[in-house]
């Protein structure tokens, strides 16, 4: 972020901003129209209806908004990969290069979020589904089953998210730089992450609790400031200097939120683009062809094909196999 920050905290924080701002709106606007008109239907016979449909429209609109953060947050990554590996040469792209070297490749990173997005989805449905049948029909005997199954699907779906969000941590990066097809992108983080499993989810782990670490300090004094912000802006109480303290306190706590927000994003974008690259480093020797590259460039060859996008002559000794199944 201090090396080029325009394209990374820069665009992430119009991309958080907008999706923020955007998702309160919507799903302000929508609760506010839906639910006054169920409370002018109160005491009708199609009130039920009615309140239905409110909530349908709402839970419609939540899904709306969730489909817009997975766009913008599968764009930021996107971008935050590509500058970080061409910082690896040297380069140092303003926002529409980094754009027009992500040509082609947001469709299939959006593609990607949306296929993790909805098997996710469905597991946790199909999970909520089976676990409810063995409530509603089993009596207490079902009831019991059905607490101890969602315990097990719970710990067994942690384990089993930890394991397969670190072997295709590497997806996205191996999307934008290796321009590969989907199957192949899959394949080349499988195999990457063979033998540096650990490290990998070490790293991404640590990061993960840094970021939240850092958002929790930042989340306690805001909120005890947004709970006595009005208090203060106004000790009187007046209805006209209440209403201006909710609106300022409210713009404040949103501005923290989405310039910290920002921030984790790029940090949590960047990370899986540099071990993507630590990794290749050691695998297949990638250092050697920046340095071959950079040396190109300099001496005025524009020859030399990209290094991301070829494959590297063999590196170091490969480690040595590992017989961990999480490997």
């Amino acid at each position: 972020m201090r090396r080029n920050p325009r394209p990374t905290f820069g665009f992430a924080l119009l991309i958080t901003g907008l999706i923020y701002v955007v998702t309160i709106a919507a799903v302000g606007i929508v609760s506010v129209l839906a639910f006054s008109r169920l409370a002018f239907s109160e005491g009708t016979a199609d009130a039920d209806t009615i309140a239905a449909g409110a909530w349908a429209v709402v839970i419609l609109t939540g899904v709306a908004s969730g489909a817009l953060f997975l766009v913008g947050s599968a764009i930021l990554q996107g971008v935050i990969s590509l500058e970080v590996a061409r910082a690896t040469l040297g380069e140092k792209l303003r926002l529409p290069g980094l754009w027009r070297a992500a040509k082609g490749r947001i469709g299939a990173l959006i593609g990607w979020s949306a296929l993790v997005a909805l098997a996710v989805t469905l597991a946790i449905a199909l999970a909520a589904v089976l676990i409810g049948l063995l409530v509603a029909l089993g009596g207490v005997a079902g009831t019991v089953i059905g607490v101890l199954l969602g315990i097990v699907l719970f710990l067994g779906g942690l384990v089993l998210a930890a394991w397969l969000g670190t072997k295709l941590a590497l997806v996205p990066s191996v999307l934008m730089l290796e321009r590969l097809p989907l199957r192949d992108a899959v394949a080349s983080s499988w195999s990457l992450t063979r033998f540096f499993f650990w490290k990998t989810f070490g790293t991404l782990l640590l990061v993960a609790l840094i970021i939240y670490v850092a958002q929790q300090i930042i989340a306690t004094p805001l909120s005890l400031f947004v709970g006595f912000g009005s208090t203060f802006l106004d000790p009187n109480s007046s209805s006209a200097g209440s209403a201006i303290a909710v609106i300022v306190v409210s713009v404040l706590s949103i501005i923290v939120t989405v310039v910290f927000g920002a921030i984790g994003s790029v940090v949590q974008a960047a990370t899986p683009a540099l071990i993507y690259i630590d990794i290749r480093m050691r695998k297949e020797g990638l250092d050697l062809e920046l340095s071959r590259f950079v040396e190109a460039r300099q001496a005025g060859d524009s020859s030399v094909a990209d290094p991301y996008l070829v494959a590297a002559a063999p590196g170091p000794v490969q480690p040595a196999p590992s017989t961990s199944p999480w490997s």
